[in-house]
């Protein structure tokens, strides 16, 4: 396969596992188990694609990612604090990013 074909098929597995970590980030804080069985479900069969597997660090980016906007949301002030959100989205989607960069196939 074509090495830029390669490419574009890790970002694709790379946003799916997001949207999977995005899942996992709303029942861990809100949904609970609402949410966190079909979020189970998806990534368990994720993880059985061999395709799919190297791009798991997309879960720690989709995190992240829904951590960003709770910040931005908290920092009008009041008894919140954003800046623990703030300080959990960026560290998780940058090591969700850099990793995926770094990864070894």
């Amino acid at each position: 396969m074509d090495a830029r074909l390669d490419h574009l098929v890790g970002c694709a597995w790379f946003w799916v596992w997001a949207l999977v970590g995005v899942g996992a980030a709303i029942s861990a804080v809100s949904l609970g188990p609402l949410v966190m069985a079909p979020v189970a479900l998806a990534a368990l069969s994720l993880s059985a694609s061999e395709k799919a597997r190297p791009s798991a660090f997309g879960l720690a980016a989709g995190a992240g990612a829904l951590c960003l906007p709770v910040a931005a949301l908290q920092r009008g002030g009041g008894n919140l604090d954003a800046r623990p959100w703030l300080l959990a989205g960026l560290v998780l989607a940058c090591t969700g990013i850099a990793g995926h960069a770094l990864r070894r196939d």
